[in-house]
């Protein structure tokens, strides 16, 4: 790795990586710099829908648009991260009364018809063929290309492109401050979180897709940027309940979608505006909890009674435009600033706003600022070339590397091994947010002694598989906190009970 780029860009998440995959196959010199590991903020903390638009259709048709163009884009680039489970909007006889009933139904179908995306009345009776796990109450049901994406692997695999047309990838670096030239931005000085070195990269346009906390980097330039903190609580379920996306017909509110995603179902979400300083250390409160599943039930009843694996927030990077304290009405549309004509300071670019869903959009508008400042002319063709997969997948059984590790999701070891020659991976975490290992049911209780053996192998430091995996299993364990009750705290203390059983002589 030289410190000599055309183009640094401040951010590991899913906007990052897509400009970091952008500008390499623009045949830019690049070079991506993420503070943790990638996809570690909001990327790695959504619902993972795969949006149709039609949420957006009625107050925002232009993210509508949006996101039904871009829907149907991933799908031809990224199958393998992509599940097309179809979506389902529901109208329950209390929308009826809150004015949002079969009138606002008829409202809806015509607005996402209007963007472009395809919207199906359905008899109620329909529906329930279709989705057995929804609520039979029902009174309306709209179809829609609604489905799950997987935004750890959608994100790999894009910043896999990138290093492969050329990108360099610095991780657990942390940006200290931007190299000012008069009116200039020329750089980036950082600390290596592992080692605690500094170093300086230059380039000749510096791209700030940090999300959330791209507002402190654009201070660094000595401009501003307000944005809105929007915390968003999840929960997560021990198994797919739902195989079809379920969402109520009515304006967004909190916990009114259901998403089925690779063994589990998530709910979400709720909507709170928070301090910047809490944005690192997220907690999901009681209240969220109850909120969730007092809305969720809504969706599908049998959720009050089924085992939560464990909560998770993440953190919206919205730009204030009002006084709206649950985020709520801030547009989830797009934000590309360049900053020598909003603030005349030269070659910086913010790209921020948006959604997981518009993420290569977001890439693409960030990629056409970068390029008309340097000359370049390429097309963007982020649209049509393929993402390449992100673990190999080629093992045969009764291998070593044919060996299943992780049970719940179908994990091997060659995939592990795969992950981690493909990628610089330091922690457990790291090695979930490849190959979801520890994800499933169990919650790693089974797998997480496998796979930290073998990431300390792969380190050279055999001896550090017990504290690799006690750091995985005690953010696990946050996350599992706030629902330990019933079915959960049965499993988090068998779980205590199993590690307490494993001596660290026989840590494999």
């Amino acid at each position: 790795m030289n410190n000599e780029y055309d183009v640094i860009i401040i951010g590991g998440g899913i906007t990052g990586a897509g400009t970091a995959r952008d500008c390499a196959l623009r045949g830019l010199r690049v070079l991506l710099v993420e503070r943790g590991d990638i996809a570690d903020g909001a990327t790695g903390r959504n619902h993972g829908l795969l949006h149709s638009g039609a949420r957006y259709a009625v107050k925002d048709g232009e993210s509508a648009r949006e996101c039904i163009a871009e829907n149907r884009i991933l799908r031809r680039i990224a199958p393998h991260c992509v599940e097309d489970t179809q979506g389902l909007f529901i109208t329950l006889p209390e929308d009826e009364e809150a004015g949002y009933g079969l009138d606002y139904q008829q409202r809806f179908i015509q607005a996402c018809r209007d963007a472009g995306i395809s919207a199906e009345a359905m008899d109620p009776r329909e529906a329930v063929r279709l989705e057995p796990s929804v609520n039979p109450r029902l009174i309306g049901a709209v179809k829609v290309p609604d489905g799950s994406v997987d935004p750890f692997k959608l994100c790999a695999a894009n910043i896999l492109d990138a290093r492969l047309h050329g990108a360099d990838i610095l991780t657990y670096a942390e940006v200290q401050s931007l190299i000012l030239e008069g009116s200039a931005v020329r750089g980036i000085r950082v600390r290596k979180r592992r080692s605690g070195e500094t170093a300086e990269y230059r380039a000749r346009v510096t791209v700030n897709a940090a999300g959330i906390w791209g507002q402190a980097i654009v201070r660094m330039a000595g401009a501003q940027i307000s944005m809105f903190p929007a915390k968003g609580a999840l929960l997560v379920f021990a198994h797919r309940v739902n195989h079809v996306v379920i969402n109520r017909c009515r304006k967004s509110a909190d916990g009114d979608i259901l998403v089925p995603g690779d063994t589990v179902t998530v709910i979400g979400t709720t909507s709170t505006k928070i301090p910047f300083e809490d944005c690192d250390d997220l907690n999901v409160t009681p209240d969220e909890v109850a909120l969730l599943l007092r809305e969720g039930s809504q969706l599908c009843p049998t959720l009050a009674s089924t085992r939560i694996l464990r909560a998770y927030a993440g953190v919206r990077p919205l730009v204030a435009a009002d006084n709206d304290p649950s985020g709520r009405n801030i547009s989830r549309g797009i934000v590309c600033l360049d900053h020598a004509t909003r603030d005349g300071i030269e070659s910086f670019v913010t790209i921020t706003g948006g959604k997981l869903m518009t993420y290569r959009l977001m890439a693409q508008m960030a990629t056409d600022a970068v390029c008309d400042k340097l000359g370049v002319s390429e097309p963007c063709t982020t649209h049509t070339a393929l993402l390449p997969p992100t673990v190999d997948n080629a093992f045969t059984a009764g291998t070593p590397d044919g060996e299943l590790v992780c049970e719940c999701e179908n994990v091997t070891m060659g995939q592990i091994r795969s992950a981690i020659r493909n990628f610089d991976i330091h922690s457990l975490a790291d090695l979930r947010r490849r190959t979801r290992v520890g994800m499933g049911t169990c919650q790693g209780t089974y797998c997480v002694r496998k796979a930290a053996a073998a990431l300390a192998e792969a380190q050279g430091s055999p001896a550090d598989a017990r504290p690799l995996a006690e750091e995985y299993l005690g953010e696990r364990w946050k996350g599992m906190m706030p629902v330990g009750w019933g079915d959960t705290l049965r499993e988090m203390e068998f779980m205590q009970r199993v590690f307490k059983a494993g001596a660290p002589s026989t840590f494999k």
